[in-house]
């Protein structure tokens, strides 16, 4: 295996000033060591993935020891994609941090006295409007001039089906 050394020499500049950055308290330079190393990984599988060779696609003709292995190929490319899903959690924690620093004193505790009062608003106009439709529900059952007897019309239910049964 030929190794290039200028691809080895970047590599262990972007280790050393990833892991550098890494230590620094602020989240920002964090998020940036860890891009840092994270590349400097890929770099590594691309320098340990072997002597380059045909496309690792076997066919007619095609020596098995001419094709490269692409196992390292995907490797970097999962690789890629763990990093970017990480620098998006990094970036909403620095977010978050960012924001609970603008706030100073209050920290976390943010006032929703705001939101409860609409809320509770909110509440009462529907308490309202449930008791004018009950009231208005009643005032249309009240000027009914039909008469509706409850006992009545459930001992027509159950003749009516004391038929139906009597007749199968």
């Amino acid at each position: 295996m030929t190794a290039s050394l200028t691809l080895v020499i970047l590599m262990a500049v972007l280790f050393g000033a990833g892991i550098a950055v890494m230590l620094e308290r602020s989240l920002t330079r964090v998020l940036i060591g860890f891009l840092l190393v994270g590349n400097a990984v890929n770099i590594l599988m691309y320098l340990m993935s072997g002597a380059p060779g045909l496309a690792p696609i076997l066919g007619e003709g095609v020596d098995e020891g001419e094709i490269s292995d692409p196992l390292p190929q995907a490797f970097v490319l999962t690789a890629i994609v763990i990093n970017l899903g990480i620098t998006a959690f990094m970036l909403a924690l620095i977010y978050r941090s960012w924001w609970l620093a603008q706030l100073g004193a209050k920290g976390d505790l943010v006032d929703d006295e705001a939101e409860l009062a609409e809320d509770a608003e909110e509440a009462a106009d529907l308490i309202r409007s449930s008791a004018a439709d009950d009231e208005a529900i009643q005032s249309i059952i009240d000027a009914s001039d039909e008469e509706f007897d409850l006992d009545e019309e459930l001992e027509r239910e159950a003749s009516a089906r004391d038929d139906e049964g009597s007749r199968q």
